[in-house]
C-alpha cells in the first residue's frame, strides 16, 4: 500500500512537470530512459517484485530526475539556493542526481543480483556500485553522443557541464561514492539484524 502511495504520488508529480519545462527538447531527451525503460520495468514486476524498500528508493530517484528535467537539472532552483547559501561556484543539482544513482539505486540492484542472478554473498556488495559506475560512464558518453547527432546547439544545457570540464569524471566518481556509501548502510544494518550466533560453552 505504501509503495502504491509513492507511485501515485510520482505519477502526479510527474505529469505536473511534464507542463511548461524550461526546455520541451531538453525535457524529452532527459526522459528518454523513462519511456524506454518504464514499461519493460512495470512489466517485470510480475515476475520480480523488488521490495517495498527497493521500490520506494527507486521512486525517489525517479522524483528527483523529474525535477531535473523539468528545470534542465543546471536550473534547478533547490541547487541555486544551495550555490547561494554555500557559496558554490556552480548550481550541483546535477551532482546531487548523480550521487542519488548511485546511493539509491545500489540496493534494488544489489537485490535483484541476489535474487535473480544468484551472486553468491558478499560479492552483491561491490558488483553493485561498481556496474551502476558502468551505467553511469555509459550514460555520459550517450549523452554526448545523443547531443552531437540531434542538437548540437543544446549541449551546454544538456549536457550540464557549467563550463567544468571534468564535469563527466566528476559524475561518474560521485555515483560510486553514492554506491559505496549505500552498500556500507546495507550490510552494517543487515548485520545488525542477523540474529545471534549460538555459542556453544
Amino acid at each position: 500500500m505504501l509503495v502504491k502511495g509513492f507511485f501515485a504520488a510520482y505519477l502526479i508529480l510527474w505529469f505536473y512537470l511534464a507542463f511548461e519545462p524550461l526546455d520541451r527538447f531538453d525535457w524529452v531527451l532527459d526522459n528518454l530512459l523513462v519511456f524506454l525503460l518504464g514499461p519493460p520495468f512495470l512489466y517485470s514486476a510480475r515476475r520480480f517484485r523488488f521490495s517495498d524498500q527497493s521500490y520506494i528508493l527507486i521512486l525517489v530517484y525517479l522524483t528527483l530526475c523529474a525535477v531535473g528535467a523539468h528545470w534542465s537539472y543546471s536550473f534547478v532552483p533547490a541547487g541555486d539556493w544551495l550555490r547561494d547559501g554555500f557559496g558554490f561556484a556552480r548550481n550541483h543539482y546535477d551532482r546531487i542526481v548523480h550521487f542519488s544513482f548511485g546511493l539509491l539505486l545500489a540496493y534494488p540492484l544489489k537485490e535483484w543480483l541476489e535474487r535473480v542472478a544468484r551472486v553468491a554473498p558478499p560479492w552483491p556488495y561491490f558488483f553493485a556500485p561498481l556496474l551502476l559506475v558502468a551505467a553511469s560512464a555509459i550514460f555520459e558518453c550517450i549523452e554526448a553522443i545523443v547531443v552531437e547527432l540531434v542538437n548540437p546547439d543544446l549541449g551546454t544545457i544538456f549536457l550540464g557541464a557549467q563550463g567544468d570540464i571534468w564535469d563527466a569524471q566528476k559524475d561518474i566518481i560521485v555515483a560510486l561514492y553514492g554506491g559505496a556509501l549505500a552498500m556500507l548502510v546495507a550490510r552494517l544494518a543487515e548485520a545488525k539484524a542477523a540474529p545471534p550466533k549460538n555459542l556453544n560453552l
